[in-house]
């Protein structure tokens, strides 16, 4: 901390714009004896080097070079530095003195943070440049195009020179000839005001090959309960973080980072795979690389299937983590023949995918696991550009009520500084402050790295994409042009495809429709699996990415909705909050009964000749409370109308365990000992069902009516 006067002073300003500035910021000071700690300083030094750079931008434009963009030496040394430090502090297990850690960790950090603001490159202002789009405003010079491109003045000029037009670097240029030099480049130009950078997360990131350095690669671990996943991430980590500062551990965010074999690699910790593909739904890509462990004891497990259809819609590389092979019962064999009938084949057997046995427990196989993480970053090389303004996504939020809202993002391009101005979702703020997973202050993140923020003005959602703007005003205006486009547009989810869809989406150029498929039993499973396989439409494929036996379940829908997928059901029937929970998502739920039915109303979608057809509407459900038989009347049942209405002329499906046993009709309702046409929700009733008295409490009997429906 320090005074008022104390900050001035240091910075070299007077004290009274100091205060000024404070009370501008809302930042609490009554005069030049008021104190300032860590944060608001912070804050002032960014205002303060902010204003510096603008000014020095003004007055200096034309000598603005493209090299100015790239972080120097000193600063990249300076990360190295950083990173060799946090290593050196994981590898040491002697105890230090907390207080006299802390105060250095504090003095370090004050400096740092001084020297990011002296050092801070001036970076592009043009955020759309990130869609591959140069903006052309009126009067725009040569020599700012060459800086908007990225390209040396004198390529322009001779550029300009072959097309018979003379100009120098202060010669403005007009849009037609403009967009010849940057159809050049491979990019496009637009009038300034006609970008759209309100919709950033469409924003394709186009960066000069040269400008990619390396970056960490982003793992994350799924598999059944219990099968180890966390004790495997608490292993891994212990393997980086030392006894005297086990508490690192503990100061979970979501996501974290550790060092092995002096590279480093992040790591999601994710609830499950739902709340993956959650935020694959959401349009976020996070994912380098799934890890799905299994237990050598169990084998593959209902959780493990659905952890496979998840990680390959991802489509991304997949390692297979063979754990407890420790365990006295431990059958790795037994794993990798289960996850080959499951479409994940061993290396070992002539497949594509990498297995590794472990015991998460006592760390055996560790070391291996993470050199072959290494050996897939290798071999995809990952890479991102650290001199661009920062984007990435958002894993986590939580409020704090001391520190308001903290956010774990994951940086995927462009470097992060303390003080940047940040738009997440539809919140925006300015980043307050910066740390990483072992709550450690930073002044910096470079691409790949996990980090915690404060500094929104409002929770975003985990999956929300972020991208760092050139200053505060600009953040704010396009997070309220945002939250303008959400209440105009109502909301609304975005649109799955649907049945109906498949023959326009391929006329523009979809080749592939996704299906998740669910079924009564085994053989009518791979019954449909196969017919489905077998439609022959030139130039489009069916992809089943998922396959099972039950009912359509929610994890179902999820994964469709991120896969663009239809759901279809054969001989079972969702429950009531399963269809709501599809209807929100917007996913396409089809039900059958018949496979030819099921084969040819894919197949006519595929070809684009859909015609009017019957469909089904759905009454209400009736619940089995009681069973009374009579030898004349057969079975009645004693019914509790839980939603909709029964209908005496309507159709009924009698549906047990989520799957349908008999479809029929109903033949009468009684009600007090009467005859009725019809039973509404809330209310009780007699059933009777036509040619059928194999009814049994807790059965659903399902009414629904059949309608002409035009497409």
């Amino acid at each position: 901390m320090m005074s008022v006067l104390e900050y001035a002073l240091d910075i070299k300003r007077d004290v009274s714009l100091v205060i000024s500035v404070c009370k501008k910021l809302g930042i609490d000071v009554d005069d030049e004896n008021s104190m300032l700690d860590d944060e608001a300083i912070v804050i002032l030094d960014n205002e303060f080097s902010s204003n510096e750079e603008e000014l020095e931008e003004d007055n200096s434009e034309d000598e603005f070079e493209h090299d100015d963009f790239e972080l120097d030496s000193e600063v990249m040394d300076e990360y190295e530095d950083i990173v060799d430090d946090v290593e050196i502090k994981k590898n040491k297990h002697k105890k230090k003195d907390i207080s006299v850690q802390s105060n250095a960790k504090n003095d370090n950090f004050k400096q740092s943070k001084k020297e990011m603001y002296k050092k801070k490159e001036k970076l592009m202002e043009n955020v759309a440049d990130l869609n591959n789009v140069i903006l052309y405003s009126n009067g725009m010079t040569v020599g700012k195009l060459a800086d908007s491109l990225g390209v040396n003045v004198s390529d322009i000029i001779k550029k300009l020179f072959t097309l018979g037009i003379m100009m120098n670097i202060n010669s403005s240029i007009d849009f037609d000839t403009a967009s010849v030099i940057v159809g050049d480049y491979a990019k496009e130009l637009k009038k300034e005001e006609s970008a759209d950078v309100t919709n950033f997360e469409e924003f394709e990131i186009v960066d000069d090959p040269k400008d990619l350095v390396p970056r960490p690669p982003v793992v994350t671990i799924m598999g059944h309960v219990d099968h180890g996943k966390t004790t495997l991430l608490d292993t891994i980590r212990k393997t980086s973080v030392a006894e005297g500062e086990a508490g690192g551990i503990t100061q979970h965010i979501g996501a974290y980072q550790i060092s092995y074999n002096d590279r480093l690699i992040t790591f999601i910790d994710t609830p499950g795979h739902a709340a993956f593909t959650e935020m694959r739904a959401r349009g976020a890509k996070v994912t380098d690389i799934v890890i799905i462990i299994v237990a050598a004891d169990d084998g593959v497990m209902p959780q493990t299937k659905e952890a496979i259809d998840h990680a390959k819609a991802a489509n991304v590389p997949i390692i297979v983590a063979v754990n407890k092979i420790d365990k006295p019962d431990a059958n790795p064999d037994r794993v990798m023949t289960e996850m080959a009938q499951n479409g994940i084949t061993p290396e070992a057997w002539g497949g594509d995918y990498m297995f590794v046995n472990i015991s998460a427990k006592n760390g055996d196989g560790i070391d291996e696991l993470l050199e072959r993480i290494l050996l897939l970053a290798d071999i995809n090389e990952y890479k991102a550009n650290p001199n661009r303004y920062a984007s990435g996504t958002v894993i986590e939020t939580k409020v704090d009520k001391n520190m308001g809202v903290v956010s774990t993002i994951l940086i995927q391009n462009g470097t992060l500084r303390l003080g940047d101005s940040i738009v997440v979702g539809t919140a925006h703020g300015r980043v307050r402050t910066l740390k990483n997973d072992l709550n450690e202050d930073m002044t910096f993140a470079l691409p790949g790295a996990p980090v915690s923020i404060t500094g929104l003005d409002d929770s975003p959602e985990a999956g929300d994409r972020f991208f760092v703007f050139e200053n505060e005003k600009k953040a704010r205006s396009v997070a309220e042009q945002r939250k303008n486009y959400l209440k105009e547009k109502g909301n609304t989810p975005s649109k799955s495809l649907s049945l109906d869809e498949i023959f326009s989406k391929i006329n523009e150029g979809v080749k592939e429709i996704n299906i998740v498929l669910k079924a009564d039993v085994k053989g009518s499973e791979e019954a449909v699996k196969n017919s489905l396989l077998k439609i022959n439409v030139e130039g489009v494929r069916i992809n089943v990415i998922r396959s099972g036996i039950g009912t359509i379940t929610e994890s179902d829908i999820i994964l469709a909705q991120a896969s663009n997928a239809i759901v279809l059901g054969f001989n079972i029937r969702p429950n009531s909050k399963t269809l709501e929970f599809a209807k929100n998502k917007n996913v396409d739920i089809r039900l059958y009964n018949i496979i030819y039915k099921l084969v040819e109303e894919i197949e006519a979608a595929m070809k684009g000749v859909l015609d009017p057809v019957f469909e089904e509407r759905v009454l209400g459900n009736a619940e089995v409370r009681k069973i009374f038989k009579f030898s004349k009347v057969g079975t009645i049942a004693g019914c509790y109308v839980v939603d909709g209405i029964i209908k005496r002329d309507a159709k009924a499906r009698v549906i047990r365990d989520g799957v349908i046993i008999y479809d029929g009709n109903i033949n009468s309702i009684a009600r007090e000992k009467d005859q009725v046409k019809e039973v509404k929700q809330g209310l009780e009733c007699g059933i009777t069902i036509e040619n059928f008295n194999d009814i049994k409490e807790n059965d659903v009997i399902e009414a629904y009516v059949i309608e002409e429906i035009k497409r």
